[in-house]
């Protein structure tokens, strides 16, 4: 685990304490954050339900001055959860990370500003409840085409395919961006633990 600030993403397993009646868990505390590198300051939760498997939500950022990190995790089901590099300059410039986020498992993704994050539900009535680091801005919101082939995710989909919003379904390709973020000098690097 990174002993600063998290500039890229990080994977973050928090603790279950299991008894006979089940078990319990801290899903968020500032110290245990800050241990994992995470050190915003959280202002807004959000809780999204997906009713079907293949539901793909993203690539989604916000543009500074409302830019957001976040802390995403599942309360329902399982999901795939990606985060892209938008960083002008990075050597990782449009690269991911993805992570199997799942109920049974109290897995967090940590997505930092300057990077793009989405997911796809991969269970029936999947819940992702996520923190994020600023409100919700419409007038910054941003986003990169899902299925860009120069990012190059391969999403596990059903054979129906992505289920996806008109918002998310007009979004820009990678080459159409100009990013509103630049590198800070930390390079993507794989998820510690990651599926």
């Amino acid at each position: 685990m990174p002993s600063l600030e998290a500039k890229v993403p990080v994977l973050i397993r928090p603790r279950r304490f299991h008894d006979d009646r089940g078990w319990f868990m801290e899903t968020y505390s500032t110290a245990s954050a800050a241990a994992a590198g995470v050190t915003v300051d959280f202002v807004q939760d959000n809780h999204s339900c997906s009713i079907a498997p293949g539901t793909v939500r993203g690539l989604h950022f916000q543009r500074p001055p409302h830019a957001q990190a976040k802390l995403v995790r599942c309360l329902a089901g399982a999901i795939m959860d990606y985060a892209v590099d938008l960083r002008r300059g990075s050597p990782s410039y449009g690269d991911y990370v993805s992570a199997r986020l799942t109920a049974a498992g109290g897995e967090q993704l940590f997505v930092p500003i300057g990077f793009a994050h989405g997911f796809v539900t991969l269970e029936t009535g999947a819940e992702v409840a996520y923190k994020v680091s600023d409100v919700y801005a419409p007038d910054c919101d941003g986003g990169v085409c899902w299925n860009d082939p120069v990012i190059g995710i391969d999403w596990p989909l059903p054979a129906s395919g992505a289920i996806l919003s008109e918002k998310d379904a007009a979004l820009p390709r990678l080459a159409d961006l100009e990013s509103p973020f630049d590198y800070d000098g930390e390079p993507l690097r794989p998820l510690s633990g990651a599926d």
